[in-house]
């Protein structure tokens, strides 16, 4: 029985993931009731139009209130995304330009607590040139981490394979679970993040769990509290991030969260 009640509590959760855009540049929430105390922003350039102020590119619709972010208590730490594309291909066929552009504009972060820096061309085994990307990481600044996911599902240590042979030893990985998109089942993206632990190290790996689902007719809606519960149980002492906090994770949900530890 305490097995079983500790296998549905929900472990403490690190940090929630924002991605910006022109109709989503003002997020709010109460993360920090579960235990939330860092952001990952997805990205501060994102075709060409800055959110972000400094940097001599063309501005978004609406500039966040990056002071009123960093006083938020889930924003205490934030992971800064640099430069990046709405659109995969694009960004992949890019990557020289939007490296030289994140270095840029890492040199005008905003007024928040930086403690990391992401640059935001995801990783699959689908992108065959994905090594070419090492070198160039190189130009970044530390500390530094990368999203990865197995659209094609090659499996954990064909995927971590292939990082250890050309990802620089002091860039970190956040691991996109595939939950939310029905790619695999919460314990299949455990077993991803252990592999990954074992060839990268602990300290180098983060689990980014998908809080939405497909949406009937299109488009995705936030996982209701029965489907999140135990996906975030699953991944119970990993260091969890949820995607997306403003979209996906409204005070409802973080209502029924923080009872699943309060249980504990």
């Amino acid at each position: 029985m305490l097995l079983a009640g500790c296998a549905s509590t929900v472990p403490p959760i690190e940090g929630v993931v924002w991605q910006i855009d022109n109709e989503h540049t003002d997020p709010r929430g109460d993360w920090q009731k579960l235990g939330v105390k860092h952001l990952l922003v997805q990205w501060s350039v994102v075709d060409d139009l800055a959110f972000v102020p400094g940097t001599g590119l063309a501005p978004g619709k609406a500039m966040p209130d990056w002071p009123r972010i960093g006083r938020e208590p889930w924003a205490g730490e934030v992971i800064l995304g640099l430069a990046g594309r709405f659109d995969e291909r694009s960004a992949r066929e890019n990557i020289d330009a939007l490296v030289q552009l994140s270095a840029r504009v890492a040199k005008t972060p905003p007024p928040v607590n930086v403690t990391g820096w992401y640059f935001p061309v995801e990783i699959d085994p689908t992108w065959m040139d994905a090594a070419r990307l090492g070198p160039l990481l190189r130009q970044l600044p530390k500390p530094l981490w990368i999203s990865v996911y197995d659209s094609a599902n090659v499996g954990p240590e064909e995927l971590a394979q292939s990082l250890v042979e050309w990802l620089p030893p002091d860039v970190g990985v956040f691991f996109q679970d595939g939950v939310g998109v029905h790619a695999r089942e919460p314990f299949v993206a455990r077993h991803y993040a252990n592999v990954l632990v074992r060839r990268l190290g602990r300290d180098r790996v983060r689990v980014i769990a998908e809080a939405f689902r497909p949406k009937e007719g299109g488009g995705f809606r936030p996982a209701t509290l029965e489907e999140l519960k135990p996906q975030l149980a699953t991944y119970r002492d990993f260091r969890i991030y949820l995607f997306e906090g403003p979209r996906y994770v409204p005070p409802a949900l973080v209502e029924g969260l923080a009872a699943g530890q309060e249980r504990r």
